[in-house]
C-alpha cells in the first residue's frame, strides 16, 4: 500500500529495518516507533482520525503479513528427546561429567515390590497394576461405603474438581478383580489376585506419614474359604519375605468392606527384637478379613456359595522394618546417598 501520511511512511522504513534487526520478530509488535503512532492518533482532532486511523491499521496489517511470512519461511527444528543425557551442543568436557550407566541401580521400593510380587507368584496369586485415578464407586460404594456412610471420612485423599480421586488405597480394584474373575469361579477354579501400586492420602508428613506411598492388596475367593486361609497366606507371606518362621496372630478390628475384620501382627523378627514384654514381641502390619458379602454381591458372586478375604499392607513399612530405615519420607526424597545404599 502507498501511504501518504509523512509520519506514517517515516514510521514504515524505521519499523521495516527495526523488524529485519530483531531477532524475536514478534518484538515489532512493542516497537516504541508503533506506539507513538498510536499516541498521535489520540491526539488528531476528529476530522482527521478517519484518514490517519485507515493508515495506520493498514500499516498495522502489513507489519503482521512480515510476521506470517517469516513464520511460514521458518525451518523445521528437529524435534528434541528430552530423556536424552545430552544434546549436540553439549561439550565433550561436559559429557565426560555424566554419570556411567554402570552405577545405576533399581530403587529399593521396586526391588522388594518385584520380591513381594514373586514370593505371591509362588503362592498362585496373579499380579494385577492397580490405578493412580479412580471414581467414587470403586474407592467408596463398590466396597460397602454407602453415600454419606462416617467411615468414608478416614480416607482423606485427594480429588480432582470433576470428582475423580487418587486412589487411598489399592481397593479400588477389588471390585474390578472379581467382576473380571468370576468365570474363574464357574470353572471351579479361586480368584487369586495381589494389587501392589501407589496410592495417595493427605497426611502430616513426619518419619512414619507420607502422601506417596505403595500398598499391595490381596484378594482370595472360593468356596470354603474361612479365617483360617487368611491367617495361613499372610503368615506365610511374612515369614519368607523376613526369611524365618514367625508367629502371628490377628485381634478384631472394623472395616466397612471385610466381615468380620482383623488387625494382622507377627512377632518381631530378630533384627527388631525389643525387649522381653508382650507388648514387644508383636508387630501390628495391616488390616485384613473376610470380604463382605456386599462387596461380592456387587461383584455378581454369590456370597452363600462362595466366601474369600482380602487385606491391605503398606510396602514401604516392610521395607523400613527390613532394612533398618528410619524415615518413610527418604523413598520418595530422590538422595543419592540414600539410594546408593542399594546400589
Amino acid at each position: 500500500m502507498s501511504y501518504t501520511k509523512p509520519e506514517i511512511i517515516k514510521a514504515h522504513s524505521a519499523l521495516a529495518a527495526e523488524f529485519e534487526s530483531l531477532t524475536e520478530k514478534k518484538q515489532i509488535l512493542r516497537s516504541k516507533t508503533l506506539e507513538s503512532l498510536y499516541g498521535a492518533l489520540r491526539a488528531l482532532p476528529n476530522d482527521q482520525k478517519a484518514t490517519y486511523g485507515k493508515e495506520l491499521n493498514a500499516l498495522k496489517t502489513e507489519i503482521m503479513s512480515w510476521l506470517n511470512k517469516v513464520q511460514d519461511n521458518q525451518e523445521q527444528l528437529p524435534p528434541i528427546d528430552v530423556t536424552a543425557p545430552f544434546d549436540v551442543n553439549t561439550s565433550k568436557d561436559e559429557k565426560q561429567m555424566l554419570l556411567p550407566v554402570t552405577q545405576g541401580s533399581i530403587h529399593p521400593l521396586m526391588t522388594e515390590l518385584q520380591y513381594i510380587v514373586d514370593i505371591f507368584g509362588r503362592m498362585g496369586f496373579e499380579a494385577v497394576e492397580s490405578r493412580q485415578i479412580d471414581d467414587d464407586y470403586h474407592m467408596f460404594e463398590s466396597l460397602n461405603f454407602p453415600e454419606g456412610h462416617p467411615a468414608r471420612d478416614d480416607y482423606d485423599t485427594f480429588m480432582t474438581t470433576d470428582g475423580l480421586i487418587a486412589p487411598a488405597h489399592t481397593s479400588t480394584m477389588q471390585n474390578r478383580v472379581l467382576s473380571e474373575r468370576k468365570k474363574n469361579l464357574e470353572a471351579g477354579e479361586a480368584i487369586a489376585v495381589v494389587i501392589p501400586d501407589r496410592v495417595f492420602r493427605n497426611e502430616d508428613l513426619d518419619v512414619t506419614h507420607e502422601h506417596t506411598f505403595y500398598q499391595f492388596e490381596g484378594v482370595y475367593v472360593d468356596k470354603n474359604i474361612t479365617v483360617g486361609n487368611l491367617i495361613a497366606t499372610l503368615k506365610t507371606f511374612m515369614s519368607e519375605y523376613f526369611g524365618q518362621d514367625l508367629k502371628a496372630k490377628i485381634q478384631p478390628f472394623y472395616f466397612p468392606f471385610t466381615e468380620p475384620s482383623f488387625e494382622f501382627a507377627i512377632e518381631r523378627p530378630d533384627s527388631l527384637k525389643k525387649g522381653d514384654t508382650e507388648a514387644d514381641q508383636w508387630l501390628e502390619l495391616l488390616g485384613c478379613g473376610m470380604i463382605h458379602p456386599n462387596v461380592l454381591k456387587a461383584a455378581g458372586i454369590d456370597p452363600t456359595v462362595y466366601t474369600g478375604f482380602a487385606w491391605g499392607c503398606g510396602i514401604e513399612r516392610l521395607v523400613m522394618m527390613k532394612n533398618s530405615i528410619e524415615d518413610i519420607r527418604h523413598f520418595e526424597s530422590g538422595k543419592l546417598d540414600f539410594l546408593r545404599q542399594f546400589s
